[in-house]
């Protein structure tokens, strides 16, 4: 009787780690950063990190994160390691996310400012900070709406990849947040000129969670300008608006219903 032995090859550890490169690689959303933390999660050493850097199958993006090689990265690509990985409470919003959505004023290829909104607190790693990404990153960690409140925001869909951001309704209120500093009345007038069709029952219940007494009026003062019909079907009648005049523009005329001080021309020109 005759005994036949196979004997199979063990895979060697190069081999190994030659499967979990191809592995992550194939998963990476190309475009993208990943971070150090996220990556250790999955199984790969800083001592692994560093081989594949070596190899030039990835890049150091400063401390703490990393891109593929030779990848091109702009921002939401860095953008996407904060939300998806890092779990950080931030998303594109206000003017960025009315231009992503298609209603800015005067359209362009390029963004050239992207806000990002969070809650006091949430902070930005230096890598994100440091990079030039090609765009000027305004963030704003407010209380404008309350910790948690996720009503308003949306998943964009950039190649093969998703990041959170507002919607019209959400977005033209935090826009508003910004009038008469980085935004002025003018533009804001003139980019919610194009916000014809939002949704009065979202438009009510953000008004109600809205903890800024003069986005609130700007809101409604600017939509009631625009005599948009949804509009009408807003129940403002729990919405706390406040008490006393606020100023927005210097030397500007009190409006008598929201008593916010409005320019002259936005009163005396018809839209």
């Amino acid at each position: 009787m005759f005994y036949v032995y196979y004997f199979a090859k063990m895979p060697t550890m190069s081999s190994h780690n030659g499967s979990k490169i191809n592995k992550l690689i194939s998963e990476w959303p190309k475009g993208t950063v990943s971070t150090v933390k996220y990556l250790q999660s999955r199984g790969f050493s800083r001592n692994l990190l560093n081989k594949y850097k070596n190899s030039k199958w990835l890049a150091p993006l400063g401390h703490g994160a990393y891109t593929l090689f030779n990848d091109r990265v702009e921002w939401m690509g860095a953008l996407y390691p904060l939300q998806a990985q890092l779990n950080l409470d931030l998303h594109v919003g206000g003017k960025t996310a009315l231009e992503l959505k298609g209603y800015a004023h005067y359209l362009t290829d390029k963004i050239k400012t992207v806000f990002l909104y969070g809650h006091p607190g949430s902070k930005l790693p230096t890598w994100f900070k440091k990079n030039d990404w090609g765009v000027e990153v305004i963030s704003a960690m407010t209380n404008l709406f309350p910790n948690g409140y996720n009503e308003g925001l949306s998943e964009y869909r950039e190649r093969d990849y998703t990041v959170k951001i507002s919607t019209p309704e959400r977005a033209a209120m935090e826009m508003l947040y910004h009038v008469p500093g980085k935004v002025s009345f003018e533009e804001a007038l003139l980019v919610m000129e194009n916000l014809s069709s939002l949704r009065p029952l979202l438009v009510q219940n953000l008004l109600l969670n809205c903890n800024s007494v003069k986005v609130r009026r700007l809101f409604m003062y600017i939509a009631e300008k625009h005599a948009y019909p949804w509009v009408e079907q807003v129940d403002t009648s729990k919405v706390a608006f406040g008490q006393g005049n606020r100023s927005i523009v210097a030397h500007g005329i009190l409006d008598k219903k929201y008593k916010i001080t409005v320019p002259r021309s936005s009163v005396e020109k018809p839209i």
